[in-house]
C-alpha cells in the first residue's frame, strides 16, 4: 500500500500534467482562431474570383469551345491531402490518411494501378504516413501555415 508521501508526489504530478495540458489547449485555441481569421479574410477574394469566372463563362458564345466547363478524360487523378504538421491532433491525421487510401481504392483503383494517380500533401504528417504506406507523393507543402 502506498504511503502518504508517494500519494502526495503522485497528486503533484497529476496537477502539473493538468496545468501543462491546459496551457497547450490555450495555445492551440489561439492558433486555431488565427487560422480561422486568415480564412475569413480570404473570403472576399474568393467571391470576386468566383464572380470573374462566372462572367467569363457567361461571355463565351455557344459556338466557341468552353474550356472552363469542359470535361476531359486525361486519365490522371490528383488528390490533395491536408493534414497537420505535428501529431498533437489525436487520430485526426491517421483518419485523413485512412480515408484517402479508402477513396483511392473505391473511386480510383484503375488510375492507382496504372500510376496515373498523384498526391499532393499539405502537412508533414500526411506526407509521412502516405510515404510509409508506399503511396507516391508528388509534392509536400508543410510551410504553408507559417505564411
Amino acid at each position: 500500500m502506498a504511503n502518504l508521501k508517494e500519494i502526495r508526489i503522485r497528486l503533484n504530478s497529476v496537477k502539473s500534467t493538468r496545468q501543462i495540458t491546459s496551457a497547450m489547449k490555450m495555445v492551440s485555441a489561439a492558433k486555431l482562431r488565427k487560422a480561422q481569421d486568415s480564412i475569413l479574410q480570404l473570403r472576399p477574394f474568393f467571391v470576386k474570383l468566383h464572380d470573374i469566372v462566372k462572367r467569363v463563362n457567361s461571355g463565351i458564345d455557344e459556338g466557341h469551345e468552353n474550356i472552363f466547363g469542359q470535361s476531359t478524360d486525361a486519365g490522371r487523378i490528383l488528390l490533395v491531402v491536408i493534414t497537420s504538421n505535428r501529431g498533437l491532433c489525436g487520430a485526426f491525421n491517421s483518419n485523413i490518411v485512412k480515408r484517402t487510401i479508402q477513396s483511392i481504392h473505391e473511386h480510383y483503383p484503375e488510375a492507382y494501378r496504372n500510376g496515373k494517380l498523384d498526391i499532393i500533401a499539405i502537412g508533414k504528417k500526411g506526407a509521412d504516413l502516405l510515404k510509409a504506406k508506399n503511396y507516391s507523393v508528388l509534392a509536400t507543402y508543410h510551410q504553408l501555415s507559417r505564411n
